[in-house]
C-alpha cells in the first residue's frame, strides 16, 4: 500500500507500507511529521501560508494523535464529503501526476 501526499505542484512524498503492516494512529503521525518536514524543505512558500488538508475518514486519520497533530501543526481539516465520484480529487489531481511520476 502506498500513502501518497500531494499537491497543486505535483507529488509530494510516497510512503510504502510494509507487507502485514497495517495502518495505526501512530503510524499515521509520523507520516505527518514526515510531511511537514517535506513541506519544509521543497515547499518554502508554504511555510508562511495555511495548509489545507484534505483525507478521507480512515480510522487511522480520525484518531487522537492524527487529530492532534494535525492541529501542532495547524493545518486546516478540509470536511471529507460523502463519497462520490464526481468528487474524488485523486481521480483528476493525483493520478495523472502520478502516472508521470512512475514513468520516469
Amino acid at each position: 500500500m502506498a500513502s501518497v501526499f500531494w499537491d497543486a505542484e505535483g507529488i509530494l512524498f510516497i510512503n510504502y507500507l510494509e507487507n502485514g503492516k497495517t495502518i495505526t494512529g501512530e503510524y499515521y503521525f509520523n507520516l505527518l511529521t514526515r510531511l511537514d518536514e517535506k513541506i519544509r524543505e521543497e515547499r518554502l512558500g508554504l511555510q508562511k501560508k495555511k495548509i489545507i488538508f484534505h483525507q478521507d475518514d480512515a480510522p487511522a486519520h480520525k484518531s487522537v494523535l492524527a487529530i492532534g497533530k494535525l492541529r501542532d501543526l495547524h493545518y486546516e481539516l478540509l470536511e471529507y464529503p460523502p463519497y462520490s465520484p464526481d468528487l474524488a480529487p485523486s481521480d483528476f489531481c493525483l493520478f495523472p501526476k502520478l502516472k508521470l511520476f512512475f514513468a520516469g
